[in-house]
């Protein structure tokens, strides 16, 4: 056995767990929001009004850095990452999709790796820890969790296998890691957190 076939059965045991298992109404009422852009909005928009408010003009760069971290994530997980692995969703997959529960009201019609959700969530939560981890401690737990319960909602759907978000979450911290990283370089970042001066 080839270790891609021990993952695709790890993978596919995971997903029946978290897609089957664990179903109950409770999270049937609760997921399907998770996944959806315009319910964060009032978060995102809260971001964007704290950062102006209390950081002037760099607060614009803070919301520039969040929307060139997912701009690089959704661009490299949706352009270049399923473009070229063509995976199949689970709820468009024949060989599993009458396994599935779907708890949306459409599939969706592209590939399912990398998840592009838990890509852009975790640029985000990432470029955030960035910025404001040293001084704000809470940070860190609650944006991580924040986007394993996004990205976890993918799963739980029935939009993505476990190995779609869990590699979408690398590439996401991975794209919030490096904008970070280049704008503490130019500088962009002083006065926004204490550590970093």
């Amino acid at each position: 056995m080839t270790w891609f076939q021990i993952f695709q059965d790890w993978d596919l045991a995971v997903f029946h767990w978290l897609n089957e298992s664990l179903g109950n109404p409770v999270l049937d009422a609760i997921m399907p929001w998770f996944r959806e852009k315009w319910f964060w909005a009032p978060l995102y928009l809260f971001i964007g009004a704290f950062s102006w408010i209390n950081f002037g003009n760099k607060g614009w760069i803070i919301v520039f850095g969040l929307a060139l971290s997912v701009g690089v994530s959704d661009f490299t997980s949706s352009a270049l990452v399923k473009k070229n692995v063509h995976r199949l969703r689970p709820c468009n997959d024949p060989a599993v999709v009458e396994h599935v529960h779907l708890r949306i009201s459409s599939c969706g019609s592209g590939y399912s790796f990398t998840s592009s959700h838990a890509a852009n969530h975790f640029a985000v939560a990432v470029f955030l820890i960035g910025v404001f981890g040293g001084s704000v401690r809470w940070l860190r737990p609650v944006a991580l969790t924040w986007a394993a319960a996004v990205a976890l909602a993918q799963v739980y759907v029935g939009v993505h296998y476990p190995g779609d978000v869990f590699f979408g979450a690398l590439l996401g911290a991975v794209a919030g890691r490096t904008v970070w990283a280049l704008f503490r370089r130019m500088g962009w970042l002083r006065g926004l957190d204490p550590e970093l001066q």
